[in-house]
């Protein structure tokens, strides 16, 4: 909708677990309100204050406890929230969608190394077409792998914190080139005053003890991968014999999370259309003992028999009601668990620049693979048009990043009335590209779930904020 002088005003409403949730997109206000104030909500742009009061009056006839007198206060403390700029606010951000990436120059953050182009599981929903990347299979060796932590140091100014991504393919296939790579950055970091944090994506089929060791001392995260119930993840995470991989990595998970004593993991899965009810898989890796928790939806083809339906996607967003649902009761019960997408901070959360620009592909974060090639991200690795240069020579497509660091979340015509737009900031570059051939395309079942989980993130959040005024 549009304000009087033709600003746009995104106003949000929607019911979930008996709350009436009305978000001020541009103001970030979040307000749970009775029936009536939602009434007049939904109403307040559209008509006249009396057409308002005349409408609420006719339909909540017979209700002793609404009178005209509580719908004029309602009315009221509408425009008082309105004119205190918690509602009904316009959208001023447009001219800074570019600013964030723009001040920070040439400067990057963090890479995700792609130490093995190779894995020892051949699951046939991988993006990365077993590890390969549409390519040849190979290890990263450590003098490139040592030259992309060196690129990283003198191209990331001023930042102390860095953060470095082992990945695959299965990075424990070149275990001996991680932890080489990892001694040398410890070896390094104090001269340039830089500090690393290493994070691990592991299927968890190569996991012994010095592995535990090691990823508990030095990598700041590990995430395994897990498809959730038994008979789920061996449908499709096989080995190369057609073996499911459940039986032999669920108990080696257990042993690293445990010695992990508390560090960050993440129990990572995919749903499919095999399995549109994750939230059954997501309580059994609860049942498990595993309280670090993320599901993501399969992304492929639309003819691939794993990719979800139109039908499949109305049954995902009923799954992720369920879940904020049933976590909010773990909670009550003191046995909580954090599922990734609903991680979400309404008070000190990212600042405004970094909501609007996004992830930070193409500019601030790149993917190595093991020749040492430079790419916006993990999921472009191996489309050719989309080399930004490499560890020795640095960014030379520059041109390219100039159009990553001008993919924001006013880049796409399509986001502009959208809600949700300073959560997802755009979206995802690379969804984008393989769903509508440009990164300023849109993935709109993406769209669809990114909502559907901010809606179920918002709603916990105001459960919580409300339970614990009332335990006040």
């Amino acid at each position: 909708m549009r304000g009087d002088d033709g600003g746009i005003i995104v106003v949000h409403q929607y019911k979930l677990n008996g709350y009436n949730i009305v978000l001020d997109t541009c103001s970030g206000a979040i307000h749970i309100v009775d029936d009536v104030a939602y009434d007049i909500i939904a109403m307040f742009l559209g008509k006249t204050e009396e057409k308002i009061a005349a409408a609420i009056k006719e339909k909540y006839a017979g209700r002793e406890d609404v009178t005209d007198d509580d719908i004029r206060r309602c009315i009221d403390d509408v425009k008082a929230l309105r004119d205190g700029g918690k509602l009904f606010t316009e959208d001023t951000f447009a001219d800074m969608a570019g600013e964030f990436k723009e001040r920070s120059g040439d400067v990057i953050k963090a890479l995700c190394l792609h130490v093995a182009h190779t894995c020892n599981l051949n699951c046939s929903y991988c993006f990365a077409s077993q590890g390969k990347y549409h390519g040849d299979r190979a290890l990263m060796s450590f003098e490139v792998g040592r030259q992309a932590l060196d690129f990283l140091i003198q191209h990331s100014g001023s930042r102390k914190n860095l953060e470095v991504d082992f990945f695959g393919g299965e990075p424990l296939m070149n275990w001996d080139v991680v932890k080489r790579l990892v001694e040398y950055a410890r070896s390094v970091e104090k001269e340039h005053n830089k500090n690393f944090r290493f994070t691990l994506t592991t299927n968890g089929m190569l996991i012994d003890d010095d592995v535990i060791d090691f990823a508990n001392k030095e990598m700041s995260n590990v995430v395994l991968s897990l498809d959730g119930r038994h008979e789920i993840h061996d449908r499709l995470r096989v080995d190369y014999a057609g073996n499911g991989s459940y039986d032999r990595i669920v108990p080696k998970f257990k042993k690293l999370v445990e010695a992990r004593g508390g560090k960050n993991y993440y129990m990572r899965g995919t749903f499919t259309h095999a399995n549109p009810d994750f939230t059954n898989d997501v309580f059994h890796m609860a049942d498990l003992g595993f309280a670090e928790l993320s599901m993501e939806p399969v992304i492929c083809a639309e003819d691939d028999p794993a990719a979800l339906t139109p039908e499949d996607i109305e049954v995902v967003k009923q799954q992720y009601e369920i879940l904020a649902v049933d976590m909010l009761r773990r909670e009550r019960e003191g046995k909580p668990i954090t599922f990734y997408h609903y991680m979400l901070d309404l008070t000190g959360g990212p600042c405004v620049y970094k909501r609007i620009s996004g992830c930070g592909s193409g500019t601030e974060y790149m993917a190595v693979t093991p020749w040492g090639d430079l790419y916006p991200c993990h999921q472009f690795v191996g489309e050719e048009s989309y080399k930004l240069g490499d560890v020795w020579n640095g960014v030379t497509n520059t041109a390219l990043r100039e159009e990553f660091r001008s993919c924001n979340a006013y880049a796409r015509e399509e986001c502009a009335d959208c809600w949700a737009k300073l959560y997802c900031s755009g979206g995802c570059a690379a969804n984008a590209y393989h769903a509508a051939g440009s990164i300023r395309g849109v993935y709109k079942p993406g769209c669809e779930l990114f909502r559907k989980r901010i809606e179920c993130a918002i709603m916990m959040q105001a459960a919580r904020a409300l339970e614990k005024r009332s335990a006040e």
